[in-house]
């Protein structure tokens, strides 16, 4: 029996499609809601072991609280944040810490670039082996490190001594003399370049080799091709390394800890060194969390200052 076809009308097709466009909101409100519990565990980790601790130590920092008496704690307002401003250590080790930080951030960027540019070379041999061994540092525990390190710029018996002592140089005192202790935080600092050596190695990947052709076709150098092409093109990597290289400089502690036994002088007292000083051998937990927060701002005010001076010099692809 032949039957004949319903025109399609608006209303026909709108009712038709209800179901598809219902269907596909149900379908994102399921991805939504499984999304959620999959960041469940990072989110309940921020908040147990970041944010309430933070929160916790701003409450403490306007309190008199003493670890040998914690059942005696005590309001006393901004008088810890007085005290800070007064306390002549806490400047010294803010001037210690930018100083550590000017000789050791550069260095590392320096070290971290180099190794890069000559890992990704077509002249180098076994690359990958190379990359695998510059990495494989970072892998040991920091303290056993440094521990090496301490061995190593021993100024008596340590090996750079003795190489340079080979070649007619005399090798200074580095954990001895306070001139020489910058340094050889630096050269520690240096033990770990590896994973920025990776990161920079992924942007130098990122380049494309179209304008190295077009470079050496109008006549281009290394150095030229370099200055003027990667190195541009790399800004959002050197920003980036930049700016975690900094964070984690602001927070050093294990290295000068360990190289004075727990008994930091003036180039190893950092403002780390000295808010651990504060919290656990002074047991003054209170002016210690005053001591972090300052912290946290200043590494706060330094970020935000990297980021608006960025503008200028970081290149991104796309953007004017």
């Amino acid at each position: 029996m032949a039957t004949t076809q319903q025109p399609a009308t608006l209303a026909g097709v709108l009712r038709h499609d209800e179901p598809a466009h219902g269907g596909i909101g149900g379908m994102a409100r399921r991805e939504e809601r499984w999304g959620y519990v999959f960041i469940a565990p990072w989110l309940l980790g921020f908040v147990l072991f970041t944010a309430l601790p933070m929160a916790a130590a701003l409450a403490f920092s306007f309190t008199d609280f003493d670890l040998r008496r914690p059942d005696e704690i005590a309001f006393v307002g901004l008088r810890n944040y007085e005290r800070l401003l007064a306390d002549r250590d806490v400047a010294q080790s803010l001037v210690t810490t930018f100083r550590f930080i000017a000789v050791t951030v550069p260095l590392n960027l320096a070290v971290g670039l180099g190794l890069a540019v000559l890992l990704t070379s077509p002249r180098v041999a076994g690359k990958a082996l190379l990359r695998t061994l510059f990495y494989l540092p970072i892998q040991i525990p920091l303290v056993a490190a440094t521990l090496i390190w301490l061995g190593v710029l021993n100024g008596s018996n340590g090996w750079v001594n003795q190489l340079l002592e080979f070649v007619g140089i005399r090798g200074p005192d580095w954990i001895g003399d306070a001139s020489w202790v910058p340094v050889s935080l630096a050269l520690i600092g240096i033990w770990g370049v590896g994973n920025m050596m990776l990161i920079f190695i992924a942007g130098l990947q990122g380049v494309p080799t179209e304008l190295y052709d077009a470079a050496r076709v109008d006549g281009a150098g290394a150095w030229t091709s370099f200055r003027r092409i990667t190195l541009p093109l790399i800004t959002p990597v050197v920003f980036y390394n930049l700016l975690i290289s900094l964070v984690v400089s602001f927070q050093v502690f294990v290295q000068p800890w360990v190289l004075k036994n727990g008994i930091p002088d003036e180039a190893t007292n950092l403002f780390n060194v000295n808010l651990y000083r504060e919290a656990f051998v002074f047991n003054q937990l209170g002016y210690a969390s005053a001591l972090g927060w300052v912290l946290f701002v200043v590494i706060l005010a330094v970020t935000v200052v990297l980021f608006r001076t960025s503008r200028r010099w970081v290149y991104y692809a796309g953007e004017r």
